[in-house]
């Protein structure tokens, strides 16, 4: 519980700061360089694919093997198999 807490006053006070930086941006005239680095590290980190498990982990996750069967069946469907013709 006390993990949970604490993640979640990080989270909180970090997207202060975010908030923080854009609202200066955007009203201050003097912001500056500092404002924007942490505006922009913190966009930057919401790129970040943290949500991510490995495939073994993946409930429902299909394998390289099976997507590479997947494709190939829609390929074929489309009549774009070995020996159709082209066209």
């Amino acid at each position: 519980m006390a993990g949970r807490t604490a993640r979640w006053g990080a989270t909180l006070a970090l997207g202060a700061l975010w908030w923080w930086g854009v609202l200066r941006l955007v009203l201050a005239p003097d912001a500056g360089v500092l404002e924007g680095a942490v505006v922009t590290g913190g966009w930057g980190l919401s790129l970040l694919p943290v949500h991510c498990v490995p495939k073994t982990r993946a409930v429902g996750a299909a394998g390289s093997d099976q997507q590479a069967g997947s494709w190939r069946r829609w390929w074929t469907a489309r009549g774009r198999g070995r020996g159709a013709q082209p066209g």
